[in-house]
């Protein structure tokens, strides 16, 4: 079932950290500090700081690569995306999710197949029906 722990709830910096990522997966943290750029003025160290806490909530993988810490999503976008869009949908629109996900899907910003997947966690959670 999917449950509160698997709709990870990210704060507004992994948010920005995960869209990094998202979009080019296996960065170094130069890399995804470079790609931040005027988004979060971090010094490079509080970069790095953040993606370490990431990799111990789980929500990034760290894999060595010649001696550099290669960082990669470990969830996808749909799943990272689900728990905003439901409590969007609850507490601004007090309403389901349907129509929120209805907007991803009419905007083109997610795949058919993220916005599939995102239908999919948040009908599971609402009916309790296990993966």
């Amino acid at each position: 079932m999917a449950t509160e722990k698997d709709l990870p709830q990210l704060t507004p910096a992994e948010l920005e950290v995960m869209k990094v990522l998202w979009s080019g997966d296996g960065l170094s943290a130069r890399e995804i500090h470079q790609q931040l750029g005027d988004r979060q003025e971090w010094a490079y160290s509080t970069t790095r700081t953040t993606v370490e806490r990431m990799v111990r909530k789980g929500l990034v993988e760290k894999n060595a690569f010649h001696g550099l810490h290669i960082y990669s999503a470990s969830v996808s976008r749909a799943r990272g995306l689900a728990r905003m869009v439901r409590d969007f949908a609850a507490q601004v629109l007090e309403s389901s999710h349907v129509p929120v996900v209805s907007l991803f899907a009419d905007s083109g910003n997610l795949t058919d197949e993220e916005v599939a997947e995102l239908r999919e966690l948040l009908d599971r959670q609402i009916t309790g029906v296990e993966e």
